[in-house]
């Protein structure tokens, strides 16, 4: 919202129904907007977004969109990638400013694989208040609806573009205890259950989930060999996510496997660098297995 918008009443509308909404201490505020699905904004989001002073966005189109279909009045801020170094002080100027600044990106929750990361750190050095307003989130919504294990999840945005590094991302994450996801493009997402069942193994659990929240919203679960071959020279389109299961519990590496490998790296590099590679054949900390290395060694004599 401009300047001249300040001393105006707010509102919101639900249904037919116009809302007084009330004044907002100075704060960067991090609001989670629909991911496809208007419907599911919330109020609390609805009422920040209405008594924000400034309201900041990736694309004023797209929030401009979802402003009109509440009746919220006033003109959003563009902020995004291309324009950040210059916007982002001018948005931390409003704040110094004893201003409210409202933060959404284009769908899904703020700071989740957009620029705005940038700016909650720049609020935090200039000692401003930062606060979520949570919402819809893409990777939560493929995560619930994808039936796989939920109880420990890793977020791991976006795959490399090129097969190599793809293929030396999944590797790192292959062997973590946990259900993985990321997005992907539909342009790619053929070509990347491909290299997925090759690194993580044909049979590992995984679902494809597209279009979440929107009218043609589809998940397809199965194993990594049979998601592959779905999707062979099939032409997809929306937004994906990939959720992919954790490991067999026999293909995470045992406590007395892990030894011999650190005992076997150590035989021929220093600790540090055995840790390391082992931390990059297991998906454990290396942290942890440098600790390991050392309680190893002390009990050799060593």
């Amino acid at each position: 919202m401009t300047e001249d918008d300040r001393g105006a009443q707010r509102t919101y509308r639900v249904g037919n129904v116009a809302i007084p909404a009330r004044p907002l201490e100075p704060a960067l505020y991090l609001v989670a907007t629909p991911i496809g699905n208007l419907g599911d904004i919330t109020l609390r989001a609805l009422e920040t977004l209405a008594g924000a002073d400034v309201l900041a966005c990736e694309d004023t189109r797209v929030t401009r969109v979802l402003l009109d279909r509440y009746g919220i009045a006033g003109r959003p801020l563009a902020y995004h990638e291309h324009n950040a170094d210059e916007a982002g002080p001018r948005l931390i100027a409003a704040l110094d400013g004893g201003r409210s600044v409202a933060l959404v990106s284009d769908a899904g929750t703020p700071l989740v694989s957009d620029p705005g990361y940038r700016l909650g750190q720049l609020a935090l050095e200039a000692g401003h208040k930062v606060v979520p307003i949570p919402g819809p989130c893409a990777p939560l919504a493929a995560l619930v609806g994808s039936g796989l294990p939920s109880d420990a999840f890793l977020f791991a945005g976006f795959l490399p573009v090129k097969e190599k590094g793809r293929r030396d991302r999944l590797a790192e994450l292959s062997k973590i205890p946990a259900t993985l996801i990321f997005f992907e493009s539909p342009h790619r997402i053929a070509d990347t259950l491909v290299i997925a069942a090759d690194v993580l193994g044909a049979t590992r659990a995984a679902c494809v989930c597209r279009e979440l929240t929107k009218t043609f919203e589809e998940f397809r679960r199965g194993p990594l060999g049979e998601l592959a071959a779905q999707y062979v020279d099939q032409t997809v389109k929306g937004e994906v996510v990939l959720v992919i299961g954790p490991p067999a519990d026999d293909d995470v590496p045992a406590a007395v496997d892990v030894d011999v490998m650190l005992r076997e790296l150590a035989s021929s590099m220093p600790a540090t660098k055995a840790a390391a590679e082992a931390a990059r054949l297991t998906g454990l900390s290396r942290k942890d297995l440098y600790q390991r290395l050392i309680e190893l060694k002390d009990g050799d004599g060593g």
